[in-house]
């Protein structure tokens, strides 16, 4: 299974056992990581690309329980640790969100907290999910349709997951060489899809083909006030030189997304860093360069989500907790 994303389990929630995980509350983190979260300025949310780790316990949860049990109830817990604002929800890459999984997910979550979901691979992919892959890749005919998009997912999550609404993700994803966008073309599909979009569906959009940084993707995101995602991953320029290509000043919010150090691969990284409970690959540029891309936005007052993958350095909460405390301390000079 997919360590990155939530499993397709069955979500019944199991009985509660005398360890009743309502009973979260802030004292349960040391003293220093509560003291850290109180610091940290208003408008950043750190978060992590899903939550069903079993290696995270001592580091965010309190105690060991399997994925499947994470996957059922772990936002509970999660969403009161003291450096979490937000959360990534992967799984929803894969199909969209059922209205029984978005009321699931609400009434795990304090009030205030916004979930960042990607928006479904039927929508988000050129070509049709799963070609491609040692077979001829299929253009998608759904690709940035706006009408199955807005009753897919819109719709739900404006019923039932109003309050936790952040960012969509829209994540265009890598395709063979032989159907690649034509950069010109895909700034103005994608124009057509926004314009297609009501005002309370905030997007950003994560590209892992740099062909399609264009002045003309980057006046779709201004007309339609869109984000670009920064994101670190393994066939795109770094966050900071994406910063350095595009204008992100006029976007509503920043999104940075750390998933993927360049040149390296998922599958190797991921057998390298389980269980996801310490730092292997430290990057000190990158902390650098996101600390000062944080500090930028909230210099402009510009809402701040930083999602965090465990292939970024090893373990996701502790790769937040490093950029936490160096924002503090560069906050106090």
């Amino acid at each position: 299974m997919n360590d990155d994303q939530l499993s397709l389990f069955d979500l019944t929630p199991p009985p509660r056992g005398r360890d009743d995980e309502t009973n979260v509350s802030e004292t349960d983190w040391p003293a220093e990581v509560r003291a850290l979260g109180e610091r940290l300025p208003a408008g950043v949310r750190f978060g992590t690309s899903s939550w069903s780790f079993p290696g995270w316990a001592g580091l965010v949860y309190r105690r060991p329980r399997t994925q499947a049990e994470l996957a059922r109830e772990g936002l509970r817990e999660y969403a009161r640790y003291p450096l979490f604002g937000t959360v990534g929800i992967d799984r929803s890459y894969y199909a969209p969100l059922t209205g029984e999984d978005l009321k699931r997910y609400a009434a795990q979550l304090p009030a205030g907290f916004p979930c960042c979901a990607k928006v479904p691979a039927m929508y988000a992919s050129p070509v049709l999910p799963g070609s491609g892959r040692g077979a001829e890749a299929l253009p998608n005919p759904d690709f940035l349709s706006a009408g199955g998009f807005l009753a897919d997912v819109v719709q739900p999550f404006h019923l039932h997951f109003a309050r936790h609404l952040g960012p969509f993700v829209l994540e265009i994803p890598p395709v063979p060489p032989e159907v690649r966008l034509d950069p010109s073309a895909f700034a103005d599909r994608l124009g057509r899809f926004l314009d297609a979009l009501p005002d309370s569906c905030p997007i950003s959009v994560e590209l892992r083909d740099r062909r399609l940084i264009t002045p003309a993707y980057e006046a779709v995101l201004n007309q339609y006030g869109a984000a670009h995602v920064l994101n670190y991953w393994s066939a795109m320029p770094s966050p900071r030189e994406q910063a350095g290509m595009l204008d992100v000043t006029r976007a509503p919010f920043t999104v940075v997304r750390l998933l993927l150090r360049p040149g390296t691969r998922y599958e190797a990284r991921r057998e390298d860093f389980r269980p996801f409970n310490r730092i292997v690959d430290q990057n000190d540029v990158l902390r650098r360069d996101v600390t000062r891309l944080i500090s930028d936005a909230t210099g402009r007052q510009q809402p701040v989500y930083v999602l965090v993958n465990n292939k970024a350095e090893g373990s996701a909460p502790l790769t937040i907790r490093a950029l936490a405390e160096q924002l503090v301390a560069e906050m106090q000079l």
